[in-house]
């Protein structure tokens, strides 16, 4: 666990790092909004792809040798933007990377899975989710800061750094799973219980990927600095939100923290329509931030918790898949809707989106909500199932 702790924070570095930096590295080689947002589009459309593959490589391979092939595949097509910023270079180096990012998270969410008792599961989550944030706390504003003073050279060879050198804890993870069996991702939604968190935690990403794309290019120009103090803030919001939840949800249960993550997502997007105020901007990104960090942790402490044991790798790669196909969709998206329309209306319309999610979060609260008996145990599961 302290091994895995370690990669989650090194890791994860080199996708932060560059998260906000590729989609400016294109729009500043004239490319434009459409081409930024297609950007972290390839990069999700990457990890969407892998994450469908990763139970089956985990299953035959083992954790040792998919995590080693995750990190190199994260890491080393970075150093490739040093050569040019055309657009077709740029999106394949983000689709292969984005297929590393896609066997590191799918295969370190199961594993705590495996290594945490069932009774702290919701905290062993809560721990992972914090230490994957750390990096976004550090790299994604930091990136924007390293372009403004160093350049993009520098800080491609650090993201592409980060990754690789991680490589030296992989022989401590264990070798194999007894737990995980070969089965269809998506057909892990028939699994009673999986369908509604999956679909609010999807939402909830989507509006993630519009945000984290294109608030350094939505606010004025000559306020870059209200950009990185803005993600500074949303990193540091999100894994206390996660970790906080996962402690809450062990001893109260995760469910009640449903409605409150969707409900903090949406304000703070929605206050992002007054883009060109520096508190709004501050504000609503912390909101976001918090909720997204809830969001986080409860509905994949919910679908473990629905799960059985052997359903592990499959849970964690389709959550996996609605965060990451959330973010590539959003993005996307966003950078159609923001030519014609505006940075503020993207905005307006994220935020609508996102209350919409509230429905089936509330819904799936009062299925839930007559359970008493303590997280992560079988008579939970059936009595949930019961109650739906």
């Amino acid at each position: 666990m302290v091994l895995l702790l370690i990669m989650s924070v090194c890791s994860p570095g080199s996708f932060y790092l560059l998260m906000p930096v590729v989609p400016l590295y294109l729009a500043t080689a004239g490319v434009g909004g459409v081409g930024a947002g297609l950007s972290t589009g390839a990069l999700m459309l990457g990890t969407v792809l892998m994450e469908f593959a990763v139970p089956g490589l985990l299953h035959r391979y083992g954790y040792r040798l998919v995590m080693a092939a995750g990190l190199l595949l994260l890491g080393a097509p970075a150093l490739a933007l040093l050569a040019s910023s055309s657009l077709p270079l740029v999106l394949g180096v983000c689709l292969v990377r984005g297929a590393g990012l896609g066997i590191v998270v799918v295969a370190g969410a199961a594993l705590v899975a495996e290594l945490v008792p069932t009774d702290r599961r919701g905290e062993g989550l809560g721990l992972y989710g914090a230490a994957v944030g750390i990096p976004a706390i550090a790299c994604l504003p930091l990136g924007l800061w390293l372009v403004g003073n160093v350049g993009y050279g520098p800080v491609f060879i650090t993201g592409a750094a980060l990754s690789l050198l991680t490589l030296a804890a992989v022989p401590g993870l264990p070798a194999r799973s007894a737990r995980i069996e070969h089965g269809s991702v998506l057909g892990a939604l028939r699994i009673r219980g999986l369908a509604r968190p999956t679909v609010i935690f999807a939402t909830v990403t989507l509006a993630a990927g519009a945000l984290l794309t294109f608030l350094p290019m939505a606010v004025p120009a000559e306020s870059h600095q209200v950009a990185a103090g803005a993600l500074l803030v949303q990193s540091c919001a999100a894994p206390l939100g996660r970790w906080g939840a996962g402690w809450y949800g062990d001893r109260h249960g995760a469910v009640h923290l449903l409605v409150p993550a969707v409900l903090a997502a949406a304000v703070g997007t929605a206050v992002l329509v007054w883009v060109g105020s520096p508190v709004a901007v501050m504000a609503g990104m912390g909101l976001f931030g918090l909720g997204f960090g809830l969001a986080q942790n409860v509905t994949l402490a919910l679908m473990f918790e629905r799960a059985s044991e052997s359903d592990c790798g499959r849970v964690s790669a389709l959550w996996n898949l609605a965060y990451d196909g959330g973010m590539g969709a959003g993005a996307v998206v966003f950078g159609l809707l923001t030519v014609p329309m505006g940075y503020p209306v993207g905005f307006a319309v994220t935020a609508v989106v996102l209350f919409t999610a509230l429905a089936p979060a509330w819904r799936d609260y009062r299925a839930a909500w007559r359970v008493d008996i303590p997280q992560g145990t079988s008579e939970r599961r059936t009595l949930w199932k019961t109650s739906c």
